[in-house]
Protein backbone atom coordinates (compact mmCIF):
# COMPACT_ATOMS: atom_id res chain seq x y z
CA UNK A 1 0.00 0.00 0.00
CA UNK A 2 1.47 3.35 -1.09
CA UNK A 3 0.85 6.30 1.22
CA UNK A 4 -0.06 9.62 -0.40
CA UNK A 5 -0.35 12.69 1.80
CA UNK A 6 -2.67 15.32 0.35
CA UNK A 7 -2.32 18.61 2.24
CA UNK A 8 -5.83 19.66 1.38
CA UNK A 9 -5.78 22.67 3.67
CA UNK A 10 -2.77 24.25 1.93
CA UNK A 11 -2.19 25.78 -1.49
CA UNK A 12 0.93 25.97 -3.66
CA UNK A 13 -0.14 28.33 -6.40
CA UNK A 14 -2.81 28.57 -9.06
CA UNK A 15 -2.97 26.19 -12.02
CA UNK A 16 -3.31 28.54 -14.97
CA UNK A 17 -6.12 27.27 -17.16
CA UNK A 18 -3.93 28.02 -20.18
CA UNK A 19 -1.92 24.91 -19.32
CA UNK A 20 -4.83 23.16 -21.07
CA UNK A 21 -4.22 25.05 -24.31
CA UNK A 22 -4.21 23.57 -27.81
CA UNK A 23 -2.35 24.01 -31.08
CA UNK A 24 -3.83 23.98 -34.60
CA UNK A 25 -1.33 24.32 -37.44
CA UNK A 26 -1.79 24.35 -41.18
CA UNK A 27 -0.45 20.82 -41.28
CA UNK A 28 -1.98 17.78 -42.95
CA UNK A 29 -5.70 17.60 -42.23
CA UNK A 30 -5.76 19.65 -39.04
CA UNK A 31 -7.23 22.85 -40.47
CA UNK A 32 -8.56 21.75 -43.84
CA UNK A 33 -10.97 18.80 -43.36
CA UNK A 34 -10.42 18.63 -39.60
CA UNK A 35 -11.73 22.08 -38.66
CA UNK A 36 -12.55 23.90 -41.89
CA UNK A 37 -14.78 22.23 -44.50
CA UNK A 38 -15.81 25.38 -46.35
CA UNK A 39 -19.12 27.12 -46.71
CA UNK A 40 -20.28 24.86 -49.56
CA UNK A 41 -19.63 21.58 -47.72
CA UNK A 42 -22.43 19.05 -47.13
CA UNK A 43 -20.84 18.37 -43.72
CA UNK A 44 -22.84 20.36 -41.13
CA UNK A 45 -20.95 23.56 -40.40
CA UNK A 46 -21.27 27.14 -39.21
CA UNK A 47 -19.56 29.59 -41.53
CA UNK A 48 -17.40 26.78 -42.90
CA UNK A 49 -16.28 25.43 -39.50
CA UNK A 50 -17.55 21.91 -38.85
CA UNK A 51 -20.13 21.71 -36.09
CA UNK A 52 -19.27 18.28 -34.69
CA UNK A 53 -15.65 19.22 -34.01
CA UNK A 54 -16.61 22.51 -32.36
CA UNK A 55 -19.24 20.79 -30.20
CA UNK A 56 -16.72 18.20 -29.01
CA UNK A 57 -13.95 20.72 -28.35
CA UNK A 58 -16.27 22.99 -26.37
CA UNK A 59 -16.64 20.16 -23.85
CA UNK A 60 -12.94 20.58 -23.03
CA UNK A 61 -13.23 24.27 -22.09
CA UNK A 62 -10.25 25.04 -24.32
CA UNK A 63 -8.71 28.19 -22.82
CA UNK A 64 -6.34 29.19 -25.63
CA UNK A 65 -5.65 28.05 -29.20
CA UNK A 66 -2.33 28.59 -31.02
CA UNK A 67 -2.33 29.25 -34.79
CA UNK A 68 -1.18 29.18 -37.67
CA UNK A 69 1.96 27.26 -36.64
CA UNK A 70 4.45 25.83 -35.95
CA UNK A 71 6.87 25.82 -38.83
CA UNK A 72 4.04 27.00 -41.07
CA UNK A 73 3.90 30.33 -39.20
CA UNK A 74 7.26 31.43 -40.58
CA UNK A 75 6.17 30.98 -44.19
CA UNK A 76 2.66 32.37 -43.69
CA UNK A 77 1.89 35.83 -45.00
CA UNK A 78 -1.32 36.91 -43.36
CA UNK A 79 -2.48 39.30 -46.09
CA UNK A 80 -2.94 36.30 -48.41
CA UNK A 81 -5.62 34.99 -46.03
CA UNK A 82 -8.03 37.95 -45.89
CA UNK A 83 -10.59 39.37 -48.30
CA UNK A 84 -12.92 37.53 -50.70
CA UNK A 85 -12.04 33.84 -50.65
CA UNK A 86 -11.92 33.47 -54.43
CA UNK A 87 -9.37 36.29 -54.66
CA UNK A 88 -6.93 34.84 -52.15
CA UNK A 89 -3.68 33.57 -53.68
CA UNK A 90 -2.80 29.91 -53.37
CA UNK A 91 0.40 28.90 -51.61
CA UNK A 92 2.64 25.86 -51.29
CA UNK A 93 2.95 24.41 -47.79
CA UNK A 94 6.63 23.57 -48.15
CA UNK A 95 7.08 22.23 -44.63
CA UNK A 96 4.18 19.79 -44.57
CA UNK A 97 3.74 17.63 -47.63
CA UNK A 98 4.17 20.24 -50.34
CA UNK A 99 0.42 20.65 -50.66
CA UNK A 100 -1.14 23.71 -52.26
CA UNK A 101 -3.46 25.66 -49.95
CA UNK A 102 -6.14 28.08 -51.11
CA UNK A 103 -5.86 30.35 -48.05
CA UNK A 104 -9.61 30.10 -47.43
CA UNK A 105 -8.89 29.70 -43.72
CA UNK A 106 -7.23 32.92 -42.59
CA UNK A 107 -7.42 35.56 -39.90
CA UNK A 108 -11.20 36.11 -39.98
CA UNK A 109 -11.89 32.38 -40.03
CA UNK A 110 -9.52 31.69 -37.14
CA UNK A 111 -11.05 34.43 -35.04
CA UNK A 112 -14.49 33.00 -35.88
CA UNK A 113 -13.29 29.58 -34.70
CA UNK A 114 -12.10 31.08 -31.42
CA UNK A 115 -15.45 32.82 -30.97
CA UNK A 116 -17.33 29.57 -31.57
CA UNK A 117 -15.11 27.75 -29.07
CA UNK A 118 -15.10 30.58 -26.53
CA UNK A 119 -11.29 30.46 -26.46
CA UNK A 120 -8.48 33.02 -26.44
CA UNK A 121 -6.54 33.28 -29.70
CA UNK A 122 -2.77 32.83 -29.61
CA UNK A 123 -1.37 34.06 -32.92
CA UNK A 124 2.16 33.18 -34.00
CA UNK A 125 3.80 35.82 -36.21
CA UNK A 126 6.25 35.32 -39.06
CA UNK A 127 9.85 36.24 -38.25
CA UNK A 128 11.57 33.69 -40.48
CA UNK A 129 10.37 34.96 -43.87
CA UNK A 130 8.28 37.98 -42.89
CA UNK A 131 9.10 41.58 -42.06
CA UNK A 132 8.68 43.82 -39.06
CA UNK A 133 6.24 45.92 -41.07
CA UNK A 134 4.14 42.87 -41.97
CA UNK A 135 3.86 41.85 -38.33
CA UNK A 136 3.10 45.40 -37.20
CA UNK A 137 0.32 45.65 -39.79
CA UNK A 138 -1.21 42.33 -38.68
CA UNK A 139 -1.48 43.53 -35.08
CA UNK A 140 -2.97 46.80 -36.31
CA UNK A 141 -5.46 44.96 -38.53
CA UNK A 142 -6.53 42.77 -35.62
CA UNK A 143 -6.73 45.24 -32.74
CA UNK A 144 -6.79 48.90 -33.82
CA UNK A 145 -10.14 50.71 -33.50
CA UNK A 146 -9.23 54.04 -35.08
CA UNK A 147 -8.69 55.25 -38.61
CA UNK A 148 -5.75 53.58 -40.32
CA UNK A 149 -5.04 51.69 -43.54
CA UNK A 150 -5.20 48.31 -41.78
CA UNK A 151 -8.27 48.97 -39.62
CA UNK A 152 -10.09 50.37 -42.63
CA UNK A 153 -9.07 47.30 -44.64
CA UNK A 154 -10.49 45.09 -41.88
CA UNK A 155 -13.79 46.99 -42.09
CA UNK A 156 -13.84 46.50 -45.86
CA UNK A 157 -13.60 42.78 -45.18
CA UNK A 158 -16.67 42.83 -42.97
CA UNK A 159 -15.31 43.28 -39.46
CA UNK A 160 -16.14 46.69 -38.01
CA UNK A 161 -14.92 46.17 -34.45
CA UNK A 162 -11.37 45.14 -33.61
CA UNK A 163 -10.78 41.77 -32.00
CA UNK A 164 -9.24 41.16 -28.61
CA UNK A 165 -5.88 39.42 -29.04
CA UNK A 166 -3.98 38.73 -25.86
CA UNK A 167 -1.27 36.26 -26.91
CA UNK A 168 1.17 36.85 -29.76
CA UNK A 169 4.24 34.75 -30.56
CA UNK A 170 7.18 36.49 -32.21
CA UNK A 171 8.50 33.70 -34.43
CA UNK A 172 8.56 29.92 -33.99
CA UNK A 173 11.50 27.53 -33.64
CA UNK A 174 13.86 30.25 -34.81
CA UNK A 175 16.73 27.86 -34.01
CA UNK A 176 15.43 25.53 -36.75
CA UNK A 177 12.61 25.74 -39.30
CA UNK A 178 11.99 29.38 -38.34
CA UNK A 179 15.33 30.63 -39.63
CA UNK A 180 18.22 28.51 -38.24
CA UNK A 181 19.29 31.45 -36.09
CA UNK A 182 21.83 31.62 -33.29
CA UNK A 183 20.30 32.64 -29.93
CA UNK A 184 22.21 35.94 -29.92
CA UNK A 185 20.87 36.82 -33.35
CA UNK A 186 17.30 35.83 -32.52
CA UNK A 187 17.41 37.78 -29.25
CA UNK A 188 18.12 40.94 -31.23
CA UNK A 189 15.48 40.07 -33.82
CA UNK A 190 12.93 39.45 -31.09
CA UNK A 191 13.66 42.82 -29.51
CA UNK A 192 13.22 44.51 -32.88
CA UNK A 193 10.02 42.72 -33.94
CA UNK A 194 8.43 42.86 -30.50
CA UNK A 195 8.85 46.64 -30.45
CA UNK A 196 6.23 46.86 -33.19
CA UNK A 197 3.79 44.39 -31.66
CA UNK A 198 1.93 47.33 -30.17
CA UNK A 199 -0.92 47.71 -27.73
CA UNK A 200 -3.82 49.58 -29.29
CA UNK A 201 -6.59 50.99 -27.11
CA UNK A 202 -7.12 48.79 -24.09
CA UNK A 203 -5.90 45.61 -25.83
CA UNK A 204 -2.80 44.36 -24.02
CA UNK A 205 -0.63 41.80 -25.78
CA UNK A 206 1.32 39.12 -23.95
CA UNK A 207 4.46 38.80 -26.09
CA UNK A 208 5.93 35.30 -26.35
CA UNK A 209 9.52 34.85 -27.47
CA UNK A 210 10.74 31.71 -29.21
CA UNK A 211 12.42 29.59 -26.60
CA UNK A 212 14.49 26.45 -26.59
CA UNK A 213 14.13 22.98 -27.98
CA UNK A 214 14.47 20.31 -25.34
CA UNK A 215 17.88 20.52 -23.56
CA UNK A 216 19.23 23.66 -25.22
CA UNK A 217 19.80 25.52 -21.97
CA UNK A 218 22.16 27.98 -23.65
CA UNK A 219 19.26 29.31 -25.74
CA UNK A 220 17.28 30.04 -22.59
CA UNK A 221 20.33 31.66 -20.98
CA UNK A 222 20.93 33.99 -23.91
CA UNK A 223 17.28 34.94 -24.41
CA UNK A 224 16.74 35.70 -20.73
CA UNK A 225 20.00 37.66 -20.49
CA UNK A 226 19.45 39.71 -23.63
CA UNK A 227 15.70 40.10 -23.97
CA UNK A 228 13.80 39.13 -20.81
CA UNK A 229 12.57 42.66 -20.15
CA UNK A 230 10.97 42.78 -23.61
CA UNK A 231 9.00 39.54 -23.29
CA UNK A 232 6.10 38.22 -21.23
CA UNK A 233 6.61 34.56 -22.06
CA UNK A 234 9.34 32.25 -23.35
CA UNK A 235 8.44 29.06 -25.16
CA UNK A 236 9.78 25.51 -24.84
CA UNK A 237 9.23 22.56 -27.19
CA UNK A 238 9.55 18.90 -26.20
CA UNK A 239 8.06 15.88 -27.92
CA UNK A 240 7.95 12.35 -26.55
CA UNK A 241 9.54 9.93 -29.01
CA UNK A 242 9.40 6.27 -27.88
CA UNK A 243 12.71 5.46 -29.56
CA UNK A 244 14.38 8.78 -28.91
CA UNK A 245 15.38 9.11 -32.57
CA UNK A 246 13.59 10.96 -35.36
CA UNK A 247 14.34 8.54 -38.19
CA UNK A 248 12.22 5.71 -36.79
CA UNK A 249 9.96 6.87 -33.99
CA UNK A 250 7.96 3.65 -33.67
CA UNK A 251 4.32 2.82 -34.29
CA UNK A 252 1.40 4.51 -32.56
CA UNK A 253 -0.44 1.21 -32.04
CA UNK A 254 1.96 -1.68 -32.64
CA UNK A 255 4.20 -1.73 -29.61
CA UNK A 256 5.19 -3.95 -26.70
CA UNK A 257 5.64 -3.38 -22.97
CA UNK A 258 9.20 -2.13 -23.52
CA UNK A 259 8.03 0.59 -25.90
CA UNK A 260 5.23 1.47 -23.45
CA UNK A 261 7.75 1.83 -20.63
CA UNK A 262 10.25 3.80 -22.70
CA UNK A 263 7.56 6.23 -23.89
CA UNK A 264 6.55 7.01 -20.33
CA UNK A 265 10.18 7.24 -19.19
CA UNK A 266 10.82 9.86 -21.85
CA UNK A 267 7.60 11.67 -20.96
CA UNK A 268 8.77 12.04 -17.36
CA UNK A 269 11.82 13.96 -18.62
CA UNK A 270 9.49 16.94 -18.98
CA UNK A 271 9.93 17.52 -15.24
CA UNK A 272 13.71 17.77 -15.59
CA UNK A 273 13.38 20.17 -18.52
CA UNK A 274 10.98 22.45 -16.69
CA UNK A 275 13.13 22.42 -13.57
CA UNK A 276 16.36 23.32 -15.36
CA UNK A 277 14.94 25.90 -17.77
CA UNK A 278 13.05 27.49 -14.87
CA UNK A 279 16.25 27.71 -12.83
CA UNK A 280 17.90 29.70 -15.64
CA UNK A 281 14.88 31.96 -15.89
CA UNK A 282 14.97 32.49 -12.12
CA UNK A 283 18.48 33.98 -12.41
CA UNK A 284 17.20 36.83 -14.56
CA UNK A 285 13.60 36.95 -13.40
CA UNK A 286 13.36 35.97 -9.72
CA UNK A 287 9.88 37.49 -9.51
CA UNK A 288 8.72 34.98 -12.16
CA UNK A 289 7.13 37.67 -14.29
CA UNK A 290 8.03 35.86 -17.51
CA UNK A 291 5.95 32.74 -18.07
CA UNK A 292 7.36 29.49 -19.41
CA UNK A 293 5.14 28.56 -22.36
CA UNK A 294 5.28 24.89 -23.42
CA UNK A 295 3.52 25.57 -26.69
CA UNK A 296 4.42 22.28 -28.38
CA UNK A 297 4.35 18.95 -26.55
CA UNK A 298 3.00 15.44 -26.97
CA UNK A 299 3.84 12.12 -28.60
CA UNK A 300 5.33 11.81 -32.05
CA UNK A 301 5.28 8.44 -33.85
CA UNK A 302 5.71 7.22 -37.39
CA UNK A 303 2.70 8.19 -39.51
CA UNK A 304 -0.07 5.69 -40.10
CA UNK A 305 0.80 3.30 -42.96
CA UNK A 306 -0.40 4.55 -46.33
CA UNK A 307 -0.77 8.18 -45.28
CA UNK A 308 1.19 11.20 -46.49
CA UNK A 309 4.40 11.32 -44.40
CA UNK A 310 4.17 15.11 -44.36
CA UNK A 311 0.71 15.05 -42.76
CA UNK A 312 1.87 13.57 -39.40
CA UNK A 313 -1.37 11.60 -39.01
CA UNK A 314 -1.10 9.06 -36.19
CA UNK A 315 -3.48 6.99 -34.12
CA UNK A 316 -3.92 7.64 -30.42
CA UNK A 317 -3.99 4.84 -27.85
CA UNK A 318 -4.24 4.27 -24.13
CA UNK A 319 -0.49 4.95 -24.03
CA UNK A 320 -1.15 8.52 -25.19
CA UNK A 321 -3.74 8.95 -22.45
CA UNK A 322 -1.06 8.18 -19.85
CA UNK A 323 1.36 10.57 -21.58
CA UNK A 324 -1.27 13.32 -21.39
CA UNK A 325 -2.09 12.68 -17.75
CA UNK A 326 1.56 12.58 -16.67
CA UNK A 327 2.44 15.79 -18.53
CA UNK A 328 -0.52 17.66 -17.12
CA UNK A 329 0.38 16.54 -13.60
CA UNK A 330 3.94 17.80 -14.19
CA UNK A 331 2.71 21.15 -15.50
CA UNK A 332 0.60 21.54 -12.37
CA UNK A 333 3.65 21.07 -10.15
CA UNK A 334 5.46 23.83 -12.05
CA UNK A 335 2.54 26.26 -12.06
CA UNK A 336 4.69 29.00 -10.51
CA UNK A 337 6.52 29.31 -13.84
CA UNK A 338 4.52 27.38 -16.46
CA UNK A 339 1.70 29.68 -17.53
CA UNK A 340 0.61 28.00 -20.75
CA UNK A 341 0.99 24.71 -22.62
CA UNK A 342 -0.37 23.80 -26.07
CA UNK A 343 -0.63 20.14 -27.01
CA UNK A 344 0.26 19.26 -30.59
CA UNK A 345 -2.21 19.09 -32.19
CA UNK A 346 -5.98 19.55 -32.02
CA UNK A 347 -7.30 17.47 -34.95
CA UNK A 348 -5.77 14.76 -37.18
CA UNK A 349 -2.12 15.61 -36.40
CA UNK A 350 0.24 14.03 -33.84
CA UNK A 351 -1.36 13.59 -30.38
CA UNK A 352 -4.77 14.82 -31.49
CA UNK A 353 -7.97 15.26 -29.52
CA UNK A 354 -10.08 14.30 -32.53
CA UNK A 355 -9.71 12.27 -35.72
CA UNK A 356 -11.96 12.86 -38.72
CA UNK A 357 -12.65 11.02 -41.93
CA UNK A 358 -15.15 12.70 -44.23
CA UNK A 359 -18.22 13.44 -42.14
CA UNK A 360 -17.19 11.01 -39.38
CA UNK A 361 -15.43 11.96 -36.18
CA UNK A 362 -13.86 10.01 -33.32
CA UNK A 363 -12.66 11.17 -29.91
CA UNK A 364 -9.24 9.91 -28.84
CA UNK A 365 -8.09 8.67 -25.41
CA UNK A 366 -6.15 11.95 -25.09
CA UNK A 367 -9.40 13.87 -25.57
CA UNK A 368 -10.92 11.98 -22.65
CA UNK A 369 -8.00 12.81 -20.34
CA UNK A 370 -8.35 16.51 -21.14
CA UNK A 371 -12.08 16.26 -20.43
CA UNK A 372 -11.47 14.46 -17.11
CA UNK A 373 -8.72 16.88 -16.07
CA UNK A 374 -10.51 20.12 -16.95
CA UNK A 375 -11.57 20.31 -13.29
CA UNK A 376 -8.04 21.53 -12.53
CA UNK A 377 -8.30 24.65 -14.69
CA UNK A 378 -7.71 27.79 -12.61
CA UNK A 379 -7.86 25.74 -9.42
CA UNK A 380 -5.49 26.11 -6.47
CA UNK A 381 -2.71 23.55 -6.48
CA UNK A 382 -2.79 21.40 -3.35
CA UNK A 383 0.59 20.04 -2.17
CA UNK A 384 0.97 16.26 -2.38
CA UNK A 385 3.66 14.14 -0.76
CA UNK A 386 4.25 10.88 -2.57
CA UNK A 387 6.99 8.31 -2.45
CA UNK A 388 6.03 6.30 -5.48
CA UNK A 389 6.90 2.63 -5.75
CA UNK A 390 9.29 1.89 -8.59
CA UNK A 391 8.16 0.60 -11.97
CA UNK A 392 11.09 -1.45 -13.24
CA UNK A 393 11.69 -2.97 -16.62
CA UNK A 394 15.05 -4.59 -17.12
CA UNK A 395 17.69 -2.46 -15.44
CA UNK A 396 15.73 0.80 -15.59
CA UNK A 397 13.20 2.16 -13.07
CA UNK A 398 10.74 5.04 -13.12
CA UNK A 399 8.04 6.08 -10.63
CA UNK A 400 4.95 3.95 -10.95
CA UNK A 401 2.59 6.75 -9.94
CA UNK A 402 2.02 10.34 -11.02
CA UNK A 403 -0.30 12.39 -8.81
CA UNK A 404 -1.66 15.92 -8.63
CA UNK A 405 -4.39 17.60 -6.59
CA UNK A 406 -6.25 20.90 -6.65
CA UNK A 407 -9.18 22.67 -5.02
CA UNK A 408 -11.58 24.63 -7.22
CA UNK A 409 -13.57 27.77 -6.48
CA UNK A 410 -16.50 25.69 -5.16
CA UNK A 411 -14.23 24.01 -2.63
CA UNK A 412 -14.18 20.62 -4.32
CA UNK A 413 -10.92 18.68 -4.09
CA UNK A 414 -9.82 16.87 -7.25
CA UNK A 415 -7.03 14.30 -7.25
CA UNK A 416 -5.66 12.96 -10.53
CA UNK A 417 -3.67 9.74 -10.38
CA UNK A 418 -1.86 7.88 -13.13
CA UNK A 419 -0.70 4.28 -12.72
CA UNK A 420 2.06 3.95 -15.30
CA UNK A 421 2.65 0.23 -14.79
CA UNK A 422 1.56 -1.81 -17.78
CA UNK A 423 0.63 -4.92 -15.78
CA UNK A 424 0.33 -4.23 -12.04
CA UNK A 425 -2.40 -2.46 -10.12
CA UNK A 426 -1.51 0.09 -7.46
CA UNK A 427 -2.97 0.10 -3.97
CA UNK A 428 -2.85 3.59 -2.50
CA UNK A 429 -3.94 5.15 0.76
CA UNK A 430 -4.66 8.88 0.71
CA UNK A 431 -4.20 10.83 3.91
CA UNK A 432 -6.29 13.98 3.49
CA UNK A 433 -5.13 16.63 5.90
CA UNK A 434 -7.75 19.23 6.92
CA UNK A 435 -10.41 17.24 5.11
CA UNK A 436 -13.33 15.73 6.98
CA UNK A 437 -13.37 11.95 6.88
CA UNK A 438 -16.09 10.18 4.94
CA UNK A 439 -16.97 13.17 2.74
CA UNK A 440 -18.75 12.12 -0.47
CA UNK A 441 -16.34 10.82 -3.09
CA UNK A 442 -16.83 10.04 -6.76
CA UNK A 443 -14.37 8.91 -9.39
CA UNK A 444 -13.77 8.33 -13.08
CA UNK A 445 -11.25 6.03 -14.71
CA UNK A 446 -9.79 5.67 -18.19
CA UNK A 447 -8.18 2.30 -18.85
CA UNK A 448 -8.35 -0.87 -20.95
CA UNK A 449 -6.97 -4.40 -20.75
CA UNK A 450 -5.02 -3.82 -23.99
CA UNK A 451 -2.15 -1.34 -23.88
CA UNK A 452 -2.63 -0.40 -27.52
CA UNK A 453 -6.41 0.01 -27.27
CA UNK A 454 -7.60 2.90 -29.41
CA UNK A 455 -10.77 4.33 -30.89
CA UNK A 456 -11.55 3.86 -34.56
CA UNK A 457 -14.33 5.01 -36.86
CA UNK A 458 -15.70 1.45 -36.70
CA UNK A 459 -15.37 1.25 -32.89
CA UNK A 460 -15.31 4.83 -31.58
CA UNK A 461 -15.84 3.99 -27.89
CA UNK A 462 -13.27 1.29 -27.24
CA UNK A 463 -11.47 3.61 -24.78
CA UNK A 464 -13.69 5.96 -22.81
CA UNK A 465 -14.11 7.06 -19.19
CA UNK A 466 -16.06 4.90 -16.79
CA UNK A 467 -17.21 5.29 -13.21
CA UNK A 468 -14.48 4.45 -10.70
CA UNK A 469 -15.61 2.81 -7.47
CA UNK A 470 -12.53 0.94 -6.24
CA UNK A 471 -12.13 3.06 -3.12
CA UNK A 472 -13.36 3.17 0.48
CA UNK A 473 -12.90 5.20 3.63
CA UNK A 474 -10.82 3.35 6.21
CA UNK A 475 -9.84 4.87 9.56
CA UNK A 476 -10.14 8.38 8.21
CA UNK A 477 -8.11 7.68 5.09
CA UNK A 478 -9.20 6.96 1.55
CA UNK A 479 -7.95 3.65 0.19
CA UNK A 480 -8.09 3.05 -3.57
CA UNK A 481 -6.86 0.47 -6.04
CA UNK A 482 -5.78 1.81 -9.42
CA UNK A 483 -5.93 -0.60 -12.34
CA UNK A 484 -2.81 -1.13 -14.43
CA UNK A 485 -2.25 1.48 -17.15
CA UNK A 486 -4.93 3.82 -15.89
CA UNK A 487 -5.83 7.46 -15.38
CA UNK A 488 -8.14 8.16 -12.42
CA UNK A 489 -9.69 11.42 -11.22
CA UNK A 490 -11.29 11.52 -7.76
CA UNK A 491 -13.66 14.25 -6.63
CA UNK A 492 -14.17 14.98 -2.93
CA UNK A 493 -17.12 17.25 -2.20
Amino acid sequence: MTQISVQSGATAGRINRNIYGHFAEHLGRCIYEGIWVGKASPIPHTNGIRNDVVKALKQLNIPVLRWPGGCFADEYHWKDGVGPADNRPRMVNTHWGGTVENNHFGTHEFMELCAQLGTEPYINGNVGSGTVYEMQQWVEYLTFDGESPMSNWRREHGRAEPWRVKYFGVGNESWGCGGNMRPEYYADEFRRYATYVRNYGDNRIYKIACGASEWDYNWTEVLMREAARHMDGLSLHYYTLPTGVWKDKGSATKFDATAWFETLRRTLLMDELLTKHSAIMDKYDPAKRVGLIVDEWGTWYNVEPGTNPGFLYQQNSLRDALVAGVNLNIFHQHCDRVQMANIAQTVNVLQAMILTEGDRMVLTPTYHVFEMYKVHQDAELVPVQLESPEYTLGAVSIPQLSVSASRNAEGKLHISLCNLHHAESAAVRLSLESCAANVPVSGRVLTHESLNAHNTFADPETVKPAEFTSFEWNSGELAATLPPASVVVLTLE
